[in-house]
């Protein structure tokens, strides 16, 4: 029942639903046809019980070693883990895309359910433009990316999984980064269905704020893990490349930030109306511009899924009809949308708009610097490299103010503030930022870091500093502060706990730009030191994996001659794929990261030698411990009554006339 026949009539029955989904509720909102408008929420569910149907046999064709299926051949085999049979089929291309449309209808489902409170026919809007985009999607599944094409004759094995993919982290990082991505396709449709009716309203600003709260926690928590799998699964010591396909997920991340902010600023002022509607359209753009150069092979990255110039074409013209088609009815509506809630630059809204700017700014220096190379290899032949200095010399500089903006903003009040009063609820947090002025220049060289250091322990002193004003510490009793906590809004502290988190990031990245690192060709039992500790080599053996054979060392590491741990890590010989992989051992304690790695083996008998390459990371678990802390802050938001509930209706289509 659940073969690769019936995943692409599945699939091929989502995309005419999507269709219907896409044309029918906007035909029935502009000819006000109430029964139509009511179709919108039943298609978007039944388009994503096709869609989960699809990915269904999907997965159980790669779970059945059914390799008369061409993806499976090709990234599975008998010899793989359960696990990543099933995790596998998300990681390759013609999977990947599968579930990009899975998530985009679980959006709409979701829409659907969950926003009964809105209008009907904004609703019916929303989810019409999310089934315009996802019919794109399936057409593009189903005309350049079939993941149900076949082979035959089948053979009798698979080639397997890209080695490098074979691991917990990767397994679940592309549907969280997905779902972040995808997430953002919410507030898009709401952008376009306000410029479609021509009106943008403090309601509005309730509706779309909790959406891309929830698309910004998933996509903070798929940055963090990919970051975290690069860690320590490509053996090199680092966690961020600057490469081009990490890029394209930090680009939306930035701009979905901004608008994250600046819907505050619409709910709360009615301000910023404008601008938060082009956030919401161009966070969107950028993830489908990601999807694009992931797949058209302009961009080189060993995370690129696909070189295939046809399916660039098409993800390339239906990125001309999505954004092109947004931009011009932004262009079109935008001057009729009315402005409002006229603030002081000395004032929430002030610091808010400044973040908008920064934000913004470091999202140019990125996207220049991520499309500078195709761009010139494309006109002028010339193959350049654009790098981590540049990178760094470039967007440090706009992230110091922005960090400096994030502490004094938490004290501003709205409309219009007084510096004097403002700076007086600022005295505690200045005083802890002079004491880390103190231990930032004892424990970090160079004066970015530093600096970097010093506004880190300010944005979070001065965080905590406004909760525990908020709770009228030093004006009330334990009790009158415990009851002001349970009143206190759950986004007050979802705030809060966000710019704790990136805080800490910032530490963790200042703490690494101090790391030591050692490449050492020793033999067993010879002993090497790094930064204060003993590394030595006790044995090297073989052992056998489910598909895999590895070289495991035994490194001993001792400080000031007591034990600290024993680290094995592995060098995997994946004959299926003839590839060869690192597995890298870590031990931490919170504060730092001891990290080893083996590489090749050298010479024979007594002779013997192994390459190793040792890292000492100060502060390394701080930044995915940051990046988790920013997500629940993003959930406590979340689980604020008051996004739940929403804002009241607008107008009802129940006196509409019945067609």
């Amino acid at each position: 029942m659940f073969g690769p026949e019936q995943g692409h009539f599945a699939l091929a029955l989502a995309c005419v639903l999507a269709l219907v989904q896409f044309v029918l509720p906007l035909w029935g909102a502009a000819r006000r046809n109430g029964r139509m408008v009511a179709l919108a929420p039943y298609l978007a569910v039944s388009q994503l019980i096709a869609l989960a149907m699809s990915f269904a046999c999907l997965v159980l064709s790669a779970v059945r070693d059914d390799f008369s299926v061409q993806n499976v051949a090709a990234n599975s085999s008998i010899a793989k883990p359960l696990l990543y049979k099933i995790t596998g089929v998300w990681g390759n291309h013609e999977g990947s895309v599968l579930l990009w449309t899975l998530i985009l209808g679980l959006c709409g489902a979701a829409v659907s359910v969950f926003g009964r409170n809105l209008p009907d026919i904004l609703r019916a809007r929303v989810l019409a433009i999310l089934g315009g985009v996802s019919a794109g999607f399936q057409l593009f599944c189903l005309l350049t990316s079939d993941p149900f094409e076949r082979v035959f004759p089948a053979p009798m094995d698979g080639q397997g999984m890209n080695p490098l993919l074979q691991d917990p982290g990767l397994a679940f990082h592309p549907p969280i980064l997905y779902t972040g991505y995808v997430g953002f396709a919410v507030p898009f449709a709401f952008a376009v269905a306000a410029l479609i009716e021509g009106r943008v309203d403090a309601a509005w600003g309730r509706w779309v704020r909790p959406w891309a709260v929830a698309a910004w926690c998933f996509l903070t928590c798929g940055i963090a893990l990919g970051s975290w799998w690069s860690y320590y699964v490509l053996g090199w010591g680092g966690y961020w490349f600057w490469d081009p396909v990490e890029n394209a997920s930090l680009i939306p991340w930035l701009t979905g930030t901004a608008l994250v902010h600046s819907a505050i600023v619409v709910e709360k002022r009615e301000g910023l109306k404008i601008w938060t509607v082009l956030l919401a359209i161009a966070t969107f753009s950028f993830s489908l511009s990601g999807t694009f150069l992931v797949r058209s092979g302009i961009l080189n990255s060993v995370h690129a899924f696909a070189n295939d110039p046809a399916r660039g074409v098409f993800i390339l013209g239906l990125l001309a009809l999505v954004i092109g088609g947004s931009l011009a009815l932004f262009a079109w509506r935008a001057p009729s949308l009315t402005s409002g809630g006229l603030f002081s630059p000395i004032s929430r809204e002030g610091s808010l708009v400044l973040n908008n700017i920064l934000l913004c700014s470091i999202c140019a220096v990125v996207v220049t610097g991520t499309m500078y190379p195709p761009f010139m290899q494309l006109l002028f032949g010339r193959t350049i490299s654009v790098g981590k200095p540049f990178f760094d010399s470039a967007t440090i500089p706009l992230t110091l103010p922005l960090l400096l903006a994030m502490g004094v903003g938490t004290a501003l009040p709205w409309k219009r503030a007084q510096l004097a009063k403002t700076f007086s609820h600022l005295y505690a947090a200045t005083g802890v930022a002079a004491i880390g002025v103190v231990l930032c220049f004892w424990k970090l060289s160079g004066i970015l870091p530093v600096a970097c250091g010093i506004l880190a322990i300010w944005v979070i002193a001065a965080s905590v500093s406004d909760v525990l004003r908020r709770l009228g510490l030093g004006h009330t009793g334990v009790r009158g502060m415990i009851a002001r906590a349970r009143s206190l809004p759950r986004s007050s502290w979802g705030a809060a706990l966000a710019h704790i988190g990136a805080g800490i990031v910032v530490l963790g990245l200042c703490g690494m730009s101090q790391a030591e690192h050692a490449i050492v060709e020793i033999h067993v039992g010879e002993t090497r030191s790094l930064g204060g500790d003993d590394w030595t080599l006790l044995d090297v053996h073989d052992r056998i994996g489910p598909n895999y054979k590895a070289m495991r060392a035994d490194i001993a590491i001792h400080h000031n001659g007591h034990l600290v741990t024993i680290m094995h890590p592995e060098r995997r010989d994946f004959t299926t794929q003839n590839q060869t992989t690192t597995e890298v051992s870590i031990h931490t304690n919170l504060i730092t990261d001891l990290y080893g790695v083996i590489g090749d083996r050298h010479g024979s008998g007594a002779n013997t030698t192994y390459v190793l390459r040792l890292h000492r990371n100060p502060l390394a678990p701080w930044m995915w411990l940051g990046g988790l802390v920013m997500a629940i802050g993003g959930a406590f938001s979340l689980s604020d009554r008051r996004l739940r509930v929403g804002a009241p209706k607008r107008s009802s289509i129940r006196n509409m006339a019945r067609a």
